[in-house]
């Protein structure tokens, strides 16, 4: 039961508005205790807009899948491909990252350390997924 109310509630036309617009919210407030209000007051409108557009692109297939609304078979498994990628090019973007830094004398830190985590978690997950199916 409860996991049908979350799955309600994510596939609701309003949910990825309402995420966009707390994000900003909390963006801004963590800005602006960092010292950067005009940043935070940046990154609020953009994130702003984006739940607006989101919001009003109802008609659009690609829109009503990102939100939830109209996902089927076909966008879980577009959604899955995409989520890869975006995985995949996080991972590269990283290595090299820590690649550059190590030349540079630096530690590489933080990237060694997230490399570490998606590593773990991909080991980890492969070996969850395995034990289940």
């Amino acid at each position: 039961m409860t996991k049908d109310r979350s799955q309600a509630i994510t596939r609701s036309k309003w949910f990825l508005p309402s995420f966009s617009l707390v994000l900003g919210l909390v963006v801004l407030a963590v800005s602006w205790l960092g010292g950067h209000p005009g940043s935070g007051a940046i990154s609020f409108a953009v994130l702003a807009v984006f739940g607006l557009l989101v919001l009003a692109a109802g008609r659009s297939e690609t829109i009503r899948g990102l939100r939830g609304d109209g996902r089927d078979e076909r966008f879980a498994q577009i959604d899955l491909q995409a989520t890869a990628f975006a995985g995949l090019t996080l991972i590269v973007a990283m290595i090299v990252a820590w690649l550059v830094a190590t030349a540079r004398g630096q530690s590489g830190s933080p990237y060694d350390w997230l490399l570490a985590i998606g590593g773990l978690a991909y080991a980890l997950a492969v070996a969850w997924f395995r034990w289940r199916g």
